[in-house]
């Protein structure tokens, strides 16, 4: 077979400039496809200061603008589209540019490209957009799902519009086990492949016990006594951060010495800033804002206990996967998360990590009180849930597999991974 060509479709998740703090796993999985031998094309929407078109490891980037001027731009990065809509007016006028945008755009791109597959990350629209420009162009599509274009997902049009993505697609993959079964229930003949986000085992047991402790002294914890509490991700409704902060009250009364530092910006930052306040906790809970990726891994391995207190949000939306839980247990720290969504394909209770249910700080206390008082189990969990991230969501396990996935498409040979 000659040389495969994918033309990546996405609308976030690839950095926009050089240390982008947004996560990047469409960009990381892009970047080694690249360097299994694919020619990988990237198409995403600009965002104001990003360029239109560059070379990026490897890949040509296209950047393409979908408002004018195009420094007013505002639905796509961030949160994500949906996330953007709810808190902008403007973001939800653009919602139709974007769309007329990505039609003219992968028509443009994917003529020029002559790809061997169409890859699209989420269903909603650039799925749709693909099916329609592959059906066009007869080149075959690969549907990705990421969870968050499928759970809030509820309208009639929403549905018909993504049963088209999905029925039309050569290939569905998905995050996580519960995201499969939220499409599967979308179209039910079709056959999806599991395939999580990966994580770079490397980049994330690389920091050194120095730029670790650097990060403690930087917010004040002691060396000796101190824990350190880590959150990371966008300050969202789904998060769950709020129940994570009433938590911090009853873990204070046993480990006083005990700081939150949650990493992160979001629409929820102001009310989370005046809970922590008005509690009376603001001392010990540190707002650190947005970290660039690179210096993730020094927070990781700083932290005593990392914590994601996803729930199940308001608009039905929640954790597809938890890629920070990869990057956390990569890292060599142990976890606790709730049991919703995909979380329980990474946290094993008791073996990987610890599980909660959502929405309480009851239980989330407890499980950080028990491990902060049992240097052993943390180090049991964190050693058990390396080996199981290494095993089954290694970025080199989750290129292979995509890898196998494009070339059985292109050669019309589909099969689900």
């Amino acid at each position: 077979m000659k040389a495969m060509r994918v033309l990546v479709f996405g609308s976030s998740a690839f950095p926009r400039w050089k240390n982008d703090a947004i996560p990047g796993f469409v960009y990381s999985l892009s970047k080694r496809l690249c360097g299994k031998g694919i020619g990988v094309s990237v198409l995403v929407p600009h965002h104001p200061g990003s360029k239109t078109r560059e070379t990026v490891d490897g890949m040509r980037v296209y950047r393409f603008r979908y408002f004018f001027p195009s420094g007013l731009e505002r639905l796509c990065y961030g949160g994500g589209i949906l996330p953007n809509m709810k808190k902008s007016i403007l973001a939800r006028l653009q919602l139709p540019f974007l769309v007329a945008s990505e039609f003219l755009s992968l028509w443009k791109i994917a003529r020029k490209e002559k790809p061997g597959l169409i890859h699209a990350h989420w269903i909603l629209p650039q799925g749709f957009v693909a099916a329609i420009i592959g059906k066009l162009l007869r080149i075959p599509v690969v549907v990705t799902a990421h969870a968050g274009d499928v759970f809030p997902l509820r309208s009639l049009l929403f549905s018909v519009l993504s049963k088209f993505a999905i029925g039309s697609a050569a290939a569905v993959t998905v995050n996580s086990n519960f995201t499969m079964a939220a499409v599967a229930k979308i179209s039910k003949s079709k056959e999806i492949s599991v395939i999580p986000m990966g994580v770079d085992l490397k980049l994330f047991s690389s920091a050194s016990a120095s730029a670790a402790a650097s990060v403690r002294k930087r917010f004040g914890i002691s060396s000796k006594n101190g824990k350190m509490l880590l959150f990371v991700g966008r300050l969202a409704e789904k998060k769950g951060v709020t129940y994570l902060i009433a938590a911090m009250r009853k873990i204070i009364g046993s480990h006083p010495d005990c700081k939150l530092v949650i990493v992160g910006e979001g629409p929820e930052k102001g009310a989370l800033v005046r809970q922590s306040q008005q509690s009376g906790l603001f001392g010990s809970i540190v707002f650190a804002g947005s970290v660039p990726n690179a210096a993730l891994p020094s927070f990781y391995r700083a932290a005593d206990v990392f914590v994601l207190p996803s729930i199940i949000d308001s608009k039905g939306d929640t954790e597809g996967l938890g890629v920070v839980l990869l990057e956390a247990i990569a890292a060599g720290t142990p976890a606790i998360a709730s049991n919703v969504g995909g979380i329980p394909d990474i946290v094993i209770h008791n073996k990987t990590g610890l599980l909660v249910e959502q929405k309480s700080p009851e239980q989330l206390a407890a499980a950080v009180k028990l491990l902060l008082a049992s240097p052993q189990l943390r180090k049991k969990l964190a050693a058990t849930a390396k080996s199981h991230v290494a095993k089954d969501f290694s970025w080199e396990m989750v290129s292979g597999k995509f890898y196998s996935l494009c070339e059985a498409v292109i050669s019309g040979k589909t099969k689900t991974f």
